[in-house]
């Protein structure tokens, strides 16, 4: 979340950072780009052949162009280190054979391997007993390939029974809310208490209302409507950030208006937006960090200055989009939407813009050098692709802006590690290459894939697919992150180190989403029974590390299995971890990624526009 908060991260002092081969990483950069375009046309389209590449010839000569212009940057780059332990190419010439060598490796190689003996979970099965298996299998998968050939529905009677469990997980989390917290924004998992965190406004109650709609708790879910129709009160004279209650709070009610047509959640939505866009009053258009719910006075972190955090001005949109089209004010989507047309007159090097943004007049600066596809930049780069989507795929600026950025990271950020080639997306702060990875990137599996697919060039073209394939390598490391750990949970992020990987960088785990984000995502895309097996994985060890008696905690060490559950629990627990959890092993799932819905960054789905029109709900905005 923000500076100040969740999925756009914390504000973290100088990490010691682990030296790196720069200049060996910085080849196998540009070796992957070329790989992964070549390769997905080896055996005839390789990748996705049964997904519409229709020529593989014209696929192979324009990724070979691509490839071509990629080597030739290698003559600026002029990379002279080697990893110590395997042969890379030192030349033009020879990194051009090493593209070439490489595309024969890829093909299919039989049935999915990886289903377990038994059909199903058993209702009573023990997670007690659960040990991490560690990262040595599934090497296959590291390069974004997909090995094996599968059935669609092939897993459906084993996912069922593994929906049970997770049902069970929200069933047992709730039901500590709703005993020791109901009404607050969140639940102490240990001492059974409650926490005010947000602003009073019952956050993690408001942000799993469209979970328990999803999941069928239908008693829960009016049980908690009647609360938000006579206890939910925004008139409180208190600083709230614009950003997180519009996500979670904000974007919660209107995902349970859309699925239910409950009015009383829109009057709520009505009134907490009317409250957070005095944000936007400002003489430069763009909002203030925070905004007092009762007197609608403005403020904004000491420690920004001036600036403002880019992922944080550029992840309301979705949001007021729809509450603009449910109220019929029309303020809420084009000021939110100016914020765009004036970001995209920076006209960045690359389409990746800095963290810290400094409003100048009607335009802006940069606030400081550094891009990240983590904390504070990540979900500017996920509203562009989604804010196309929701509208129908008729408003370019939005598309046009995420490929250049897509371009950008893949030229720029995008880094192979050693001796394994695991596939990460690096930093990159005042000029220098920072080679970690926060876990708050993972969520870019699954975007690469929906823009993928969603590609106005068609699956086939060669974008689309060097962008699926880097988004399931992405995947699998994020998957490794798990794995690797003795406890088979990620830590916050991982510092890459020649020779290890990487090594856990900060060894706390706050039971975030996005990784099996990008499972959910990924199987619904392609079908491939291989991210429910991860999914499955994780799932096991939060039941296994992270359970109390009323609830799920963060831990504080990833890798000390003898360590309890400490005592906190955020709403996006309920809201997005569980949520992609279930939908990932539900084969009867209403969501449909490509045709009807968009999920906002807390995880709330709303129908896109078209759908909605052909539905024949109201367009306020046309009356």
């Amino acid at each position: 979340m923000s500076a100040l908060s969740r999925r756009r991260g914390t504000k973290t002092s100088k990490r010691n950072l682990v030296p790196f081969a720069v200049g060996g990483v910085a080849l196998l950069v540009i070796g992957f780009v070329g790989f992964a375009l070549i390769g997905f046309v080896s055996n005839g389209g390789g990748l996705e052949n049964a997904k519409g590449i229709t020529d593989p010839s014209s696929v192979k000569k324009a990724t070979r162009d691509i490839t071509n212009k990629v080597i030739s940057s290698l003559r600026k780059r002029k990379v002279k280190t080697k990893p110590k332990d395997r042969k890379t190419p030192n030349n033009i010439k020879e990194a051009k054979q090493y593209f070439m060598e490489h595309e024969v490796e890829i093909g299919t190689s039989g049935a999915f391997p990886y289903y377990p003996t038994s059909p199903k979970v058993a209702e009573d099965h023990d997670f007690t007993t659960w040990t991490a298996p560690g990262g040595k299998r599934f090497e296959e998968y590291k390069q974004g390939d997909s090995p094996y050939e599968y059935s669609p529905n092939e897993s459906d009677v084993l996912a069922r029974s593994r929906r049970y469990h997770v049902k069970k997980a929200m069933e047992h989390a709730w039901g500590g809310y709703e005993k020791y917290a109901f009404g607050q924004d969140e639940l102490l998992p240990v001492s059974k208490g409650a926490k005010e965190k947000w602003g009073g406004f019952g956050t993690t109650l408001v942000d799993s209302l469209d979970t328990l709609w999803l999941m069928g708790m239908k008693e829960e879910f009016y049980r908690a409507r009647d609360w938000v129709k006579t206890g939910l009160n925004h008139n409180i004279d208190r600083d709230c950030s614009v950003f997180e209650t519009t996500i979670r709070s904000l974007g919660g009610l209107l995902s349970a208006y859309d699925w239910s047509q409950d009015e009383a959640f829109l009057d709520q939505a009505k009134d907490l937006g009317a409250r957070l866009f005095k944000a936007f009053d400002t003489t430069t258009g763009f909002p203030t960090q925070a905004v007092n719910m009762r007197t609608g006075g403005k403020a904004s972190a000491g420690w920004l200055g001036r600036n403002i955090i880019l992922s944080e001005f550029t992840s309301v949109q979705l949001e007021f989009r729809n509450l603009a089209r449910f109220s019929g004010n029309r303020d809420y989507k084009t000021k939110t939407e100016k914020i765009f047309e004036v970001l995209q007159k920076m006209n960045v090097k690359d389409g990746i813009y800095p963290i810290y943004i400094r409003p100048e007049g009607t335009d802006v600066v940069a606030g400081n050098d550094k891009i990240t596809f983590g904390a504070m930049g990540d979900s500017c780069y996920e509203y562009l692709l989604k804010m196309w989507i929701q509208g129908g795929k008729t408003e370019q600026r939005y598309r046009k802006m995420y490929d250049k950025a897509i371009q950008g990271m893949h030229d720029k950020l995008l880094a192979v590690s050693m001796p394994s080639e695991l596939v990460f997306i690096a930093d990159k702060n005042n000029g220098r290459m920072d080679y970690k990875m926060d876990h708050l990137v993972c969520f870019m599996g699954g975007l690469l894939a929906l823009g993928a697919y969603t590609d106005p060039l068609g699956l086939d073209s060669p974008r689309a697919q060097r962008d699926l394939k880097t988004g399931k390598a992405l995947t699998y490391t994020c998957y490794q992150m798990y794995a690797r750990m003795e406890t088979g949970i990620s830590p916050e992020y991982v510092q890459f180190s020649e020779g290890y990987d990487f090594v856990a960088g900060a060894n706390h785990y706050l039971l975030r989403p996005e990784t099996v984000e990008s499972f959910f995502i990924l199987y619904q895309l392609t079908g491939d029974p291989v991210y429910r097996e991860w999914g499955w994985e994780v799932f096991q060890s939060i039941e296994r590390y992270c359970k109390t008696q009323v609830g799920y905690g963060e831990l504080s060490n990833v890798r000390n299995v003898d360590m309890a559950p400490r005592n906190s629990m955020e709403s996006f627990f309920l809201a997005e971890t569980i949520k992609y959890l279930y939908l990932l092993f539900d084969p009867e799932t209403p969501i449909d990624l490509l045709h009807k819905h968009v999920f906002n960054t807390e995880a709330h789905p709303t129908r896109i526009f078209p759908v909605m029109d052909q539905d024949g709900t109201m367009d306020l905005l046309k009356q």
